[in-house]
């Protein structure tokens, strides 16, 4: 996966979790596909900027078809 991959997703991706209690703060998991590639970004906001935890290529067999729910 690319840098532009992951920037796309935070830019046009869809949230699809979100984890209030999160460790690290607040976080939400991001889903976005671009060529045909579904990609899911962890990202944490901070009060200057936002930390992308991970990005990855869902497993299909852990998600749903469309990696938006997880099995």
């Amino acid at each position: 996966m690319t840098d532009g991959e992951v920037r796309d997703a935070v830019l046009y991706g869809e949230i699809i979790e979100e984890y209030p209690e999160d460790r690290r703060g607040k976080s939400c998991l991001i889903y976005h596909v671009k060529h045909n590639r579904a990609i899911h970004v962890v990202c944490a906001p901070k009060t200057e900027y936002l930390a992308i935890i991970t990005a990855y290529l869902p497993a299909p067999d852990q998600w749903s078809a469309n990696f938006k729910s997880r099995r």
